[in-house]
């Protein structure tokens, strides 16, 4: 955990897989996304951090992500839960959330969208794919969307 919480504009990424976060890293470094990307590895570190609650408990819950990466399959508390955490508080329900995991159930798919997802990509085999889907996720959630908290 990493008490120098993000300033301005930044990505939560929630990933438990060390590789998968550096390829995610890498992508967005790759593709000149400018943003501070904060990591937490498991469900349950992703609720607080969010929510600004246990270790966590002296950053700033107003201060959202500009966009949350979240894997589903983690340890402690899983990315659906996480997720319907998000979407139960009026405090984040409208917080951009892009499910970015390996899944290819059917079910993970809907449960996602069912719970409030913006958006479910599965991470591609290939580095430069991956770096491409990122690019555009960049490009969009980042450049592109507007937001409500940019709207404030």
């Amino acid at each position: 955990m990493d008490t120098d919480f993000p300033k301005g504009r930044f990505i939560l990424l929630v990933e438990d897989n060390p590789d998968d976060e550096v390829l995610t890293l890498r992508a967005l470094k790759k593709n000149n996304i400018p943003n501070e990307v904060a990591v937490v590895r498991d469900g349950a570190e992703a609720v607080d951090f969010i929510f600004g609650e246990g270790a966590y408990a002296s950053r700033d819950a107003r201060h959202l992500p500009e966009v949350v990466l979240l894997d589903l399959k983690l340890p402690k508390l899983s990315g659906l839960d996480v997720l319907r955490r998000i979407r139960e508080s009026e405090s984040t329900r409208f917080l951009p959330v892009v499910v970015l995991t390996t899944s290819v159930e059917d079910r993970d798919v809907s449960d996602s969208y069912a719970l409030g997802a913006n958006s479910y990509i599965r991470k591609p085999v290939s580095f430069d794919q991956f770096t491409e889907a990122v690019r555009q996720l960049g490009c969009y959630w980042l450049d592109l969307n507007v937001s409500i908290a940019s709207e404030a």
